[in-house]
């Protein structure tokens, strides 16, 4: 019986989730998400904000070289809970840190034409390399027709799409993201990239199931500390058919950067699957070997 390999992390890491949390954006979320800050331990950080810099300390103590910075947005345009962290903002720390971080432009499927256009612009202007979806703070599910245009028009661009599955988390969202939504995507876009991030809990196992289907489907395991990852998500990221398959992500501040990478130093992973899990998988899946 071999031991585990439980040495610190070594080698470079990419995290596929990471939020900017200055205090300008943080300022804009509804109140209704105090619930959930809470829940994660991050509501005092949520409405100080975190300076840039401190932010970066904090990768650089974890040993985080580079990031994909997220242009969230969420809830209908004049609805109470809409928020929109704009492409600007997050072009603008890009700009300031190009070695560092690589932006992700975020969907909201209020208004079609105007939001595919600001897509368009994201990646054609200011270089984003990425989209990013959250099904569950528009009420409907990944498959369905409102979400459409913007996948045609990721798949045009030739960027990965972000989609959180699982269940919402946040108190006030109903539920509509259960992994096996996005077989159907898969399927009538086989050019487009797929990550779903936030590994699909609790449907773990789905998620699993439609990532090992799909060649065009992979798992952000960001969101969820690795202390409290499923045997089989742990299993699956070990294995031949699933190493090729996990993106690594923390969706900071929801876990810290230091925690994850501490206790996916704890999980026993080879060498090989460590390098694929923290960076190859991420590199190759949003073509980023310019830049590394």
């Amino acid at each position: 019986m071999t031991t585990p390999d439980t040495r610190p992390l070594e080698g470079p890491i990419l995290d596929i989730v990471v939020n900017l949390w200055t205090p300008d954006l943080t300022s804009n979320y509804t109140p209704k998400l105090d619930a959930f800050w809470k829940k994660v331990k991050v509501l005092g950080t949520t409405h100080a904000g975190v300076p840039l810099e401190d932010q970066l300390g904090l990768m650089d103590d974890a040993g985080i070289d580079k990031g994909l910075l997220i242009a969230t947005t969420g809830g209908w345009e004049g609805s109470d809970i809409y928020f929109e962290k704009p492409v600007a903002r997050i072009a603008e720390v890009v700009a300031a840190h190009p070695d560092r971080f690589k932006g992700v432009v975020g969907i909201n499927p209020s208004r079609v034409v105007p939001w595919m256009r600001h897509v368009e612009e994201a990646v054609r202007e200011h270089g984003f390399v990425g989209a990013h979806l959250y099904p569950h703070w528009f009420g409907q599910p990944p498959d369905h027709r409102i979400y459409y245009p913007f996948y045609a028009k990721c798949a045009e661009l030739g960027v990965p799409i972000q989609i959180q599955v699982g269940h919402s988390a946040q108190g006030f969202l109903p539920t509509v993201a259960q992994p096996m939504r996005l077989d159907r995507v898969a399927l009538d876009f086989p050019e487009l990239t797929i990550v779903g991030i936030h590994i699909g809990y609790p449907w773990v196992e789905e998620m699993i199931s439609v990532a090992w289907k799909h060649p065009n489907v992979y798992i952000g395991c960001d969101a969820h500390a690795p202390k409290y990852w499923d045997p089989s998500f742990v299993r699956f990221i070990g294995s031949r058919r699933g190493q090729d398959k996990v993106l690594f992500g923390t969706d900071w501040p929801v876990v810290g950067f230091e925690r994850a990478t501490g206790e996916i130093g704890e999980l026993g992973f080879s060498d090989e699957v460590r390098r694929k899990l923290l960076w190859q998988n991420a590199v190759r899946v949003y073509g980023l070997e310019e830049w590394v």
